[in-house]
């Protein structure tokens, strides 16, 4: 189902929800209204697309658990003291999500609900302020990725040529799982490196495929399994229903077409599959031991690259972003890349350092040795020719005794 066809059904549930206040209702439509709006003549669009639809959507979840933490009272009556009791709930994890856990998106509700439109609708802006008074938009940018131990142990539980191809894909690019599911046929180019010699994917990401923040691009491959895993699936070819003589259900491949999508399930399926292989494989993320989701592959992919030597601008643009984006400096600081290649000269130079001695050393070897040998030389020059004056003398001697005689 698309995002388009979520939030109009979701939407529709919701302002229908006679269990909600009619002010509160009659809130949420005028934000709507106004939403849509903001997001077409931000974005110079004619009408509202699949992004778009993406961000209305997430309001609607939101709006059901702000009006349910206030107890459905309308929110032109709320108080600051009811706002910020709601606020400290949060920070202190006395609110909790489904899984009775800290809500992990706490800043979403606070700048896109306490602190944005619907709560001014409600005309309530400085009520927020002063509530949430502490609260700031600076955070440091939290820390959390699948390493590529835990990436290659979760193949082991993976069985169906689309889903090594799909795990092979998140790795090697680094994109949204969203983005990732969009894939046609068209948008892959089998080729030859010019510089490498080998071969790969060429994988062309369109603009509506993407986030707002993301740029649109091409990037090739970098690891062979993603060419294999890609050739199996191709060669594959896309699963189809059909109904046998008996009329029972049956399965089979036939070969893609230019505009097929290359994986034939969506978003929920492709988290159920995650997960499953997430528990299976007891892979957890780093460094604090966070269950992993598909985005902690992109991150994952972005520290591998960084420990092969990677730089940072490299990094940014196989991502998405911009060259000099500040997106990855919580994990260059996390991972000491910089300050482990400055240890890595020091030890060189200090290597060199040890070289350099040791050859002065053997150099001094070899120098007293040639000294050594020279004076032995020189010492067996003197015994020689002292043993010649003494053969001579006594040769001499004997001569002279015998003419004394």
């Amino acid at each position: 189902m698309s995002f388009e066809d979520r939030y109009k059904k979701t939407k529709k549930a919701l302002l229908e929800d006679n269990s909600i206040i009619k002010y509160n209702r009659d809130l949420f439509n005028k934000f709507f209204a106004w939403e849509e709006e903001k997001l077409k003549r931000q974005n110079g669009l004619p009408k509202i697309d699949e992004s778009s639809y993406k961000t209305l959507y997430g309001y609607i979840n939101k709006f059901r658990n702000v009006n349910n933490w206030f107890k459905n009272k309308a929110w032109n009556k709320l108080t600051e003291k009811e706002i910020k009791q709601v606020y400290n709930d949060l920070e202190d994890g006395k609110i909790k999500n489904r899984s009775g856990r800290r809500f992990e998106d706490r800043r979403g509700y606070y700048n896109k609900v306490f602190k944005s439109k619907p709560f001014k609708l409600a005309g309530l802006s400085d009520v927020v302020e002063n509530a949430l008074e502490f609260f700031t938009d600076k955070r440091k940018k939290q820390v959390r990725f699948i390493n590529e131990e835990g990436f290659k142990r979760m193949l082991n539980f993976l069985h169906k040529p689309q889903h090594y191809a799909l795990f092979w894909l998140a790795w090697d690019l680094g994109e949204n799982i969203t983005a990732l599911l969009e894939l046609r046929v068209k948008h892959f180019k089998r080729q030859l490196n010019r510089d490498t010699k080998q071969e790969e994917y060429l994988v062309y990401l369109p603009k509506e495929n993407l986030k707002r923040s993301r740029q649109t691009r091409s990037e090739p491959t970098i690891y062979p399994e993603t060419l294999r895993f890609l050739d199996a699936l191709f060669k594959y070819g896309k699963e189809t229903e059909y109904r046998d003589e008996k009329g029972m259900i049956r399965r089979k491949a036939v070969p893609f077409k230019e505009d097929d999508f290359i994986f034939s399930f969506k978003y929920r399926q492709a988290l159920q599959i995650f997960d499953s292989v997430v528990k299976r494989a007891g892979v957890k993320c780093e460094p604090e031991g966070e269950k992993p989701s598909w985005k902690d592959l992109r991150s994952g992919m972005a520290c591998y690259l960084f420990s092969q030597g990677w730089h940072v601008e490299d990094i940014n643009l196989r991502l998405g972003h911009s060259p000099q984006s500040k997106w990855l400096e919580s994990y260059i600081n996390y991972l000491a890349i910089n300050r482990k290649r400055a240890k890595k000269v020091h030890y060189n130079n200090n290597l060199e350092d040890v070289k350099d001695e040791l050859e002065e050393s053997k150099q001094r070897e070899k120098l007293v040795g040639q000294r050594m040998e020279r004076q032995k030389e020189d010492l067996d020059q003197v015994k020689e020719l002292l043993k010649k004056v003494l053969e001579e003398g006594f040769k001499m001697n004997k001569e002279v005794k015998i003419k004394l005689e």
